[in-house]
């Protein structure tokens, strides 16, 4: 497989402020869901937005975008413009609302007037003093801000079904749960980890959140009663990344342990160790911190994996090979995205920068359209109730590895 090219490279426009409140790190990175735009937390507690595609000079032809939803949207006003969010503290977790919102919002809005309508496509920004700010994106305004986390806020994930649920995770060791239906309001707070949480994500199917601490083990709560379903106990360093499968059904961890695992998030099982040897050999492989995991995410249709790791590589894995198919030369990797439309992988540096390249597109196999349509609704353990024979179980389940 072609090893990544790089795209386009995206620097901080501005001169670095030597100011205690600013830091210049790109801790987050994201697309929105239906790939119109790319938020960007550029250090110095800004974050720029930014219509995706880039403009045309950047991206060689092919890597356009394949749909842009919020077209007929920005119609008649206008193309979407570039937007500088200052948020007045360093920005540590980024995430888009889902699009578009229900329509029951919008009932909902009419009978309360007083409360700002977020029926609209929306950034929320986690910050250095433990609040939360809800943008509008088309316009950059402000809607809401969220108070109650202790400490920094450092990651944060919507619901995937619309419901403008929010979940963030702070160094307070707390989740919080907050409703934007109802003007913010927290619903839940979600305790039990002892360190710094770290990550948040939330399964496709909306049914399941799974957060990584400074700690070895990462939980699995319940997205229906907010309850803990159980601890993934196998790395032996601190997990801080992880995200769910497009069709819920597997879980991969990131630690500074130097590997990835894989899980099945239903039955808790550890599927399979993805390990970051080195590849540079006049590196020390005896300093494991040189190969410590900063981010994992997955692919938008399952086939593969990118890891950004200390030792200065962008990984891509296939699911199913236990080695990388390609790598990247990358310093000072703190975070990585797929375009939710494949073919483009975003990485943020402890430089402020933020760099695109180029990832695999691929046609997904019959078998694997298959699977990805039946695990979206049906559990392992009601895979395995069907009245199938044993090798479609394991290829459901994904144990064919």
């Amino acid at each position: 497989m072609q090893e990544p090219l790089l795209l386009a490279e995206l620097k901080p426009g501005r001169p670095h402020q030597f100011d205690w409140k600013s830091s210049c790190e790109t801790w987050s990175v994201a697309f929105s869901p239906d790939g119109s735009w790319f938020a960007w937390s550029q250090g110095h507690c800004i974050v720029k937005l930014i219509p995706w595609p880039l403009e045309e000079q950047f991206i060689p032809k092919g890597f356009e975008a394949k749909s842009r939803s919020s077209k007929n949207e920005t119609k008649g006003r206008g193309s979407p413009k570039e937007k500088t969010l200052d948020c007045g503290q360093i920005v540590w977790g980024l995430a888009f609302s889902p699009w578009p919102s229900p329509p029951s919002r919008k009932l909902w809005a009419r009978h309360h007037p007083q409360v700002p309508d977020v029926s609209c496509l929306v950034l929320a920004t986690g910050l250095n003093d433990g609040q939360i700010k809800i943008w509008e994106v088309q316009t950059g305004l402000l809607l809401l801000n969220l108070s109650g986390h202790q400490d920094v806020v450092r990651d944060l994930s919507f619901t995937p079904s619309g419901s403008l649920i929010l979940v963030s995770a702070s160094r307070d060791k707390t989740l919080r749960i907050w409703d934007l239906n109802k003007h913010g309001k927290q619903i839940q707070v979600l305790s039990g980890h002892l360190q710094w949480v770290y990550c948040c994500s939330i399964s496709p199917d909306c049914s399941m959140l799974c957060s990584a601490a400074g700690e070895k083990s990462v939980f699995l709560w319940s997205m229906r009663s907010y309850t803990l379903i159980r601890k993934l106990e196998g790395h032996q360093s601190s997990v801080v990344s992880c995200d769910f499968s497009p069709d819920s059904a597997l879980l991969v961890t990131a630690s500074y342990d130097t590997n990835v695992i894989m899980w099945d998030p239903y039955t808790g099982e550890r599927l399979r160790s993805l390990h970051h040897t080195q590849v540079d050999p006049a590196m020390d492989d005896s300093d494991v911190h040189i190969s410590s995991l900063r981010s994992v995410c997955f692919s938008p249709e399952g086939l593969y994996l990118a890891t950004v790791a200390d030792d200065r590589l962008l990984r891509i894995w296939a699911l199913e090979l236990k080695t990388p198919i390609a790598f990247a030369p990358m310093t000072n990797g703190l975070c990585c995205t797929f375009f939710p439309h494949g073919g483009v992988i975003a990485t943020g540096t402890r430089d402020g920068h933020v760099q695109f390249w180029t990832a695999p597109r691929v046609l997904s196999s019959l078998k694997h359209l298959c699977r990805k349509a039946l695990r979206s609704f049906l559990t392992t353990y009601q895979v395995l109730a069907l009245p199938i024979p044993k090798k479609m179980k394991e290829f459901l389940t994904y144990r064919t590895f």
